[in-house]
């Protein structure tokens, strides 16, 4: 067996395709059994045909010091991509055919994007407020946009039960598996350095963890880089979990960073303690994100608030390191 999916949480091993482990209710995870392979795809063998944008290989530039991934050029404008290219790869070999997601945002496109790619049907359930670019771009894709009253779990439980196969971002590990890539590219240059990631229902931080982790055991790097999550002052429920403080969830969210806005995300236990064992947690207030998102813009970098936010995480911090800028601007004109 060249992997083995298992629960996070109590180390249950995932019989079929289930969502969540059926003992305690924990996320799945999947772990590579050999060692790290030069070519990035011959690290997922559980795919045998890639469903492909020609996501990754991002650019890592340096400006004034501090070195940025361009996560926000993959196909759909964000690092979202690594995930949606494996999970509908994976979904496609199995001859599902429509699918349900719930993401009014980055995910929620790039599902649609790679789903019709495969020529599946797709569903996107999103907030009944949602407006915007993003909704606009989902429905471009030819997905099905489906407006849910209530609260995000609301939202999410709505598309769990819509009768498609519920092809959840956050829920799926084959999603959160592919973002492995990312750690891949950085490899020896992120050794023993600061990553600096804007984190929300933490698809990017385990994903990046787990590839980072796979370098590690395979001898590729000696050293875990230091994984920084940065959230905002409105939605920090990471920050507040790893560092003992207060905190309450908005009744609603008004932050200009509106990719990072999980209030209440399900995978806190396995972000937390990542981040107390390899990083730290770092929130900011719209005003420093407003000054970083214009510092990037006027060096020819334009990316969503939500991106700007992990460089003014590492202002705040007085840190250096590399800062991955996950969505393009462009979504957010």
């Amino acid at each position: 067996m060249e992997v083995v999916v298992k629960c996070a949480r109590c180390g249950t091993e995932r019989r079929g395709d289930e969502l969540r482990c059926p003992r305690c209710g924990g996320p799945f995870i999947i772990e590579p059994q050999f060692p790290y392979r030069e070519r990035a795809r011959e690290n997922f063998p559980y795919i045998r045909r890639w469903i492909s944008l020609g996501e990754g290989n991002t650019p890592l530039v340096e400006l004034e010091g501090v070195k940025f991934k361009l996560e926000f050029l993959n196909p759909t404008g964000s690092f979202k991509d690594r995930g949606s290219a494996t999970l509908i790869s994976w979904l496609a070999e199995r001859g599902v055919k429509r699918i349900a997601e719930d993401s009014s945002g980055n995910a929620g496109a790039s599902i649609a994007a790679y789903g019709a790619l495969a020529g599946m049907e797709v569903e996107v359930y999103v907030p009944a407020r949602a407006r915007g670019g993003k909704l606009r771009q989902i429905e471009a894709y030819g997905a099905k946009v489906i407006k849910v009253r209530g609260s995000r779990e609301e939202v999410s439980r709505a598309a769990e039960r819509s009768g498609a196969y519920y092809a959840s971002h956050i829920w799926r590990p084959e999603f959160r598996d592919g973002i492995r890539t990312l750690a891949y590219e950085l490899g020896k240059e992120a050794q023993g350095q600061e990553i600096y990631l804007p984190t929300s229902a933490g698809t990017l931080l385990l994903g990046v963890y787990y590839g980072f982790k796979h370098l590690l055991d395979s001898g590729v790097i000696q050293e875990m880089p230091r994984l920084i999550a940065v959230q905002t002052e409105q939605v920090r429920p990471l920050c507040a979990a790893v560092k003992g403080e207060p905190y309450a969830p908005p009744k609603r969210v008004t932050s200009v960073a509106d990719a990072i806005v999980s209030t209440n995300p399900p995978l806190l236990p396995e972000m937390a303690e990542i981040i107390r064992r390899h990083g730290d947690c770092v929130w900011v207030k719209d005003a420093e994100i407003g000054e970083a998102w214009k510092w990037l813009a006027k060096r020819g970098l334009l990316v969503e608030p939500s991106s700007a936010a992990a460089l003014a995480g590492m202002w705040k911090r007085g840190g250096k390191g590399i800062v991955v800028l996950t969505g393009s601007g462009l979504k957010t004109l």
